[in-house]
């Protein structure tokens, strides 16, 4: 019975030391934060933080235009073309005889002198260029223009404004037979000197030249005109 006893007890005491060892790993377990099979508790899911935006890519990122939105493109400053290069100013056109109208008339001083007289009557400035070119009735050759009566710059005429030029019909007495003309041919020229139009007009009664005369270049007044 003695011996029963004693393996009764070394059993109990077998099964005891197994109980607590089982309850020792469960704490274990609990205290590691391990999750027993079956617990009713899920599992929390992992949250992916975005990776941070370097200024590299930030930059690239504002220059790209948005789908669906177009690109703007650069309107080159007014009064520049493409490229930085300033439009050459248009140049003011020349009087003729589809802008102007010329009339000529008799002077009392300078003696032997006429006086041109060019009207801008178009809606838009015109210039008179460089010395009208002069047919005295049917003459070949034109008159000569006296280059030194060249202004420091080209008349340029608002509509209704004038322009003058001076004609000398003779030279010294003697130098040679004066030859009377009727009507006179005005040939209105571009700035290259070119032909635009020519005028035909009446002179006045008993007008006389010879080959000393000469007409002048275009001028804004009428002193200058006759001051030759």
């Amino acid at each position: 019975m003695r011996t029963n006893r004693i393996r009764i007890t070394a059993l109990t005491a077998t099964a005891l030391v197994a109980a607590l060892s089982l309850t020792a790993c469960g704490g274990d377990d609990q205290a590691m934060g391990t999750k027993s099979a079956g617990s009713a508790e899920t599992a929390t899911p992992a949250v992916t933080t975005p990776a941070a935006t370097s200024t590299d890519d930030k930059a690239r990122t504002a220059d790209a235009p948005e789908a669906g939105t177009p690109e703007t493109q650069t309107v080159p400053t007014e009064g520049k073309r493409a490229g930085g290069k300033t439009p050459q100013a248009a140049a003011i056109p020349a009087c003729t005889p589809k802008n102007s109208t010329v009339k000529v008339s008799k002077v009392s001083r300078p003696i032997n002198h006429l006086l041109l007289t060019v009207t801008n009557t178009g809606s838009t400035d015109c210039s008179a260029y460089h010395a009208p070119f002069l047919r005295f009735d049917d003459a070949q050759a034109v008159y000569p223009v006296l280059d030194d009566s060249k202004p420091q710059a080209v008349v340029t005429l608002a509509p209704g404004e004038e322009a003058y030029a001076g004609i000398a019909l003779l030279g010294e007495p003697g130098e040679d037979k004066p030859v009377r003309s009727d009507n006179l041919g005005v040939i209105m020229v571009d700035k290259n000197n070119k032909s635009k139009g020519e005028s035909t007009l009446k002179l006045p009664a008993k007008t006389y030249t010879d080959s000393r005369g000469f007409v002048t270049y275009w001028q804004s007044d009428v002193e200058d005109a006759l001051m030759y």
